[in-house]
């Protein structure tokens, strides 16, 4: 099983970096003061850089950190007893990966980069210490583990679906609602994962991705080449969705 490197510390001074970070507003407390806002610098360790394929973090290792995404993209996965990897999610800028690890002493999952990606890290313990202190990061964090239980219920409503069609156009919209916080555009943007990853994260065969891809470019729902995907008809991928339409799963 792969490591996790030690930590490398940048030259630029950590101070400038959520103050001028542009996803501020996604990972922090909106309402965070001057005063909070350093002393939540003051533990996060800013600028480690991952190669794709690089572990960020192990499956059953010791629990110690939560990571947020400055640019690039994570998988998550987990292994089963028989070796066999499912893919969990799919994490962007903003986003924080290991939530679904604070309950317990472990890390429930393996992350990985899926690109070269730049991460920020928040090491627990200081982090909770932090959070006693400063009641607006304590509800932040409250706040987004509820997301993280909202995303699992949805991803289980996503993999229930019947059809593969359902499954690729809620995956679709996810991503188009995520790139949207980001500011950046909601219906032309570069998919961070392979066919292969969102057939395993889909349950479904590589085969069966590519021909639906091809069947809603034939329809003009989208227009996709590679990776590169552009949305065509959003109401119409809602449509097929069905209820999942609104909903952002990880």
């Amino acid at each position: 099983m792969a490591q996790t490197l030690p930590f490398r510390q940048v030259s630029s001074p950590l101070k400038a970096s959520c103050h001028t970070c542009s996803l501020s507003n996604l990972c922090l407390p909106l309402a965070i003061n001057e005063t909070d806002l350093e002393s939540l610098e003051d533990i996060v360790q800013q600028g480690r850089i991952y190669s794709r394929g690089e572990h960020i973090f192990d499956q059953s290792t010791p629990f110690r950190s939560c990571f947020a995404v400055r640019s690039g993209s994570v998988k998550t996965s987990i292994v089963s007893e028989h070796g066999e990897e499912q893919i969990t999610g799919f994490f962007l800028p903003g986003e924080l990966v290991g939530l679904d690890s604070m309950s317990g002493d472990h890390y429930a999952c393996t992350a990985k980069a899926l690109e070269r990606t730049s991460i920020c890290e928040f090491p627990v313990q200081k982090l909770e210490e932090l959070t006693t202190r400063l009641p607006g990061l304590q509800h932040h964090m409250y706040h987004l583990m509820s997301q993280e239980i909202q995303h699992s219920h949805q991803l289980n409503m996503l993999l229930s679906k019947n059809t593969a069609e359902e499954r690729i156009a809620a995956l679709l919209l996810s991503l188009s609602s995520r790139f949207q916080r980001r500011r950046l555009s909601g219906t032309r943007f570069s998919l961070p994962m392979a066919r292969n990853d969102i057939a395993n994260f889909l349950g479904l065969a590589v085969e069966t991705v590519s021909r639906v891809f091809t069947r809603f470019q034939n329809q003009g729902l989208i227009k996709a080449r590679g990776r590169e995907v552009e949305l065509l008809d959003v109401p119409a991928l809602q449509g097929v969705s069905r209820e999942l339409s609104q909903q952002a799963c990880p």
